[in-house]
């Protein structure tokens, strides 16, 4: 029996405009998606996969691109026509965007207006493509939609604005907007990325589920392989604009013909093993089966031996931090939450001790809680004999040039108007590092070929480079004060698999070279047991399982260690 095809793109190119000149970003790519059938579509940063989906949604900037080759037809079964998306003008694509043709968009928080409640933006798409709705039919079907998509206390949320939201609750306002007119065709564009393994976990299986309901297609886009495993029918794999790679997920997964896929697959941290360095996509391009030296067991064991025999660097005990969510009219607190309850750790001189829990465990918290950025309610941080909770002034800032952070968002972290030439050299200026402006820019250059950029990038802006490019701009800068410790809170997180395996590497390669200590905060389990010696298991603000870190993945004491395990990507 033939499938039942709803979309598909025939050698389709696209062109952007770029300092007066046209420059073609999708090269001649030709798949259909099928009702009933979820095809991935996958590959890194500027793949051209998010340009793709956004020409179907015929979303494209109309000043800055254009479509200069190919079709895209869809089949309107409901009207018994073939229409070709991309010769449509914009009246006549908004009577199949949202209706017929939905997206699930990759950063929700920008996706949804954060002036407007969830429940009137859903509202607003129902009663657009459904006019014969009254007011109260239109509400119950949102709230049927909530209530469809899982999100707890529906009335609530209908009534909530979206930052007071979870990342993973504003996700289902959009799916619930993406699935409110019964569209044949949903596009999600990296809808999982930078949530926690669990909420993803959680998405993917709500995406699946509502497929197999409605038998929608969906196209589901996204730069990791491992998550298209768990979801997809079909697997494309896009590599500068072009399809490098295509076929059933398993045939694609176990069996990979190119380089350049096999690179992807090989770029997540593996399990049940411990290489010395990632492989990258680069490593596969240069040489189809690379080699991948391991850490044995028993030079781990010997290093750890040689790690705790030292004093601690740092001791944090009886932590406690609270925030106030509440106050009346007279400023008197009236509601406070507690982040962190009673924690107590070490971190001894040259580990990595990593820090793991979904969002709102209390992680980041901690960081900053020892960078002093949060003030502690009670309890003790102490590092080299000095109580960090007790000082202030010249002394704490003494103490800040040993303890740096580096941040999850660089391009927040960085200031746009400066280039990252001054923007790494100012922290050695305000602690008086060295003994002239040229001796330091010396050093900011010497910093930039060790994170792996280039001198020239010195007079560049932030807005000039790649999100992976950013992290490492933002691992010179915490380098440039010569910090005893550094804290990475989720610095990866948003990133592709691929630039994720380089920077990993790269904060590897330099503890070895500087000898800093880190604290390495993710909600992703896989990347925190590769990075770590030991590793604290974070839930609601208290730690639940403490503890050599592959100890704590083969032998998972806790029920919730075992589902942030069991919601890797395999």
């Amino acid at each position: 029996m033939q499938s039942e095809k709803i979309i598909e793109i025939n050698n389709l190119r696209i062109s952007f405009l770029r300092q007066k000149q046209w420059f073609e970003v999708v090269k001649g790519i030709s798949f259909c998606v099928n009702k009933g059938e979820i095809v991935g579509l996958v590959g890194e940063s500027g793949s051209g996969k998010s340009v793709s989906s956004l020409s179907i949604m015929g979303l494209l900037p109309e000043k800055y691109s254009k479509i200069n080759g190919g079709n895209i037809l869809f089949y309107d079964k409901e009207n018994k026509k073939t229409i070709d998306i991309a010769s449509l003008d914009e009246k006549h694509h908004q009577l199949y965007r949202g209706k017929r043709i939905a997206m699930i968009f990759q950063e929700p928080m920008t996706a949804l207006n954060p002036v407007q409640k969830c429940g009137n933006q859903v509202l607003e798409i129902v009663c657009i493509h459904n006019n014969n709705l009254t007011k109260k039919q239109a509400k119950n079907r949102v709230l049927g939609l909530f209530k469809e998509v899982l999100l707890p206390d529906i009335e609530r949320i209908y009534d909530s604005y979206p930052h007071e939201l979870s990342g993973g609750q504003k996700q289902r306002v959009m799916i619930a907007m993406a699935i409110s007119c019964n569209p044949d065709l949903l596009i999600a564009d990296e809808p999982t990325t930078a949530l926690d393994v669990t909420v993803q976990k959680t998405i993917l299986d709500l995406l699946k589920s509502l497929q197999e309901k409605y038998g929608i297609g969906i196209l589901f886009i996204t730069h990791d392989l491992g998550v298209i495993k768990q979801i997809a029918d079909r697997v494309i794999v896009l590599y500068r604009g072009e399809i490098v790679e295509q076929g059933e997920v398993n045939e694609v997964f176990f069996h990979p013909k190119k380089s350049y896929t096999k690179g992807l697959i090989a770029s997540r941290p593996p399990i049940n093993e411990r290489p010395k360095h990632l492989l990258t996509v680069s490593d596969f391009l240069n040489n189809d089966s690379p080699y991948c030296e391991l850490v044995s067991s028993e030079k781990r064991k010997e290093n750890h031996q040689h790690l705790y025999s030292q004093e601690p660097l740092l001791n944090v005990k009886d932590l406690i931090v609270e925030y106030v969510v509440e106050k009346n009219l007279f400023g008197k607190i009236i509601k406070k939450v507690v982040a962190v309850n009673k924690v107590s750790f070490d971190v001894y001189r040259g580990e990595t001790l990593g820090l793991v829990g979904e969002s709102g465990c209390g992680k980041t918290t901690i960081g900053r809680s020892i960078l002093q950025l949060i003030e502690a309610s009670s309890g003790q941080i102490e590092f080299e004999g000095t109580m960090l909770n007790e000082i202030n002034g010249q002394r704490l800032r003494h103490i800040r040039k040993k303890i740096q952070i580096i941040f999850q968002d660089p391009y927040s972290s960085l200031n746009p108007r400066l280039p990252i030439g001054q923007a790494i050299q100012e922290p050695m200026q305000v602690h008086n590092l060295y003994n002239s402006n040229k001796e330091r820019k010396e050093k900011v250059l010497e910093l930039l070929e060790k994170v792996g950029l280039e001198k020239s990038h010195y007079n560049r802006y932030p807005h000039e480079f790649s999100g992976g490019q950013r992290q490492r701009i933002g691992i010179a800068r915490s380098l440039a004060l010569n910090p005893e410790i550094i804290i990475c809170d989720e610095s990866v997180s948003a990133l592709d698999v691929s630039v994720q395996a380089q920077v990993l590497n790269l904060i590897n390669d330099l503890k070895r070279d500087f000898g800093f200590t880190c604290i390495f905060i993710s909600h992703d389990l896989s990347v925190v047991k590769y990075m770590s010696d030991r590793m604290i298991v974070m839930q609601s603000g208290n730690i639940v399982e403490y503890g050599e870190a592959d100890s704590i993945y083969s032998n998972p004491q806790t029920a919730y260690t075992k589902r942030l395990i069991s919601a890797i990507p395999q």
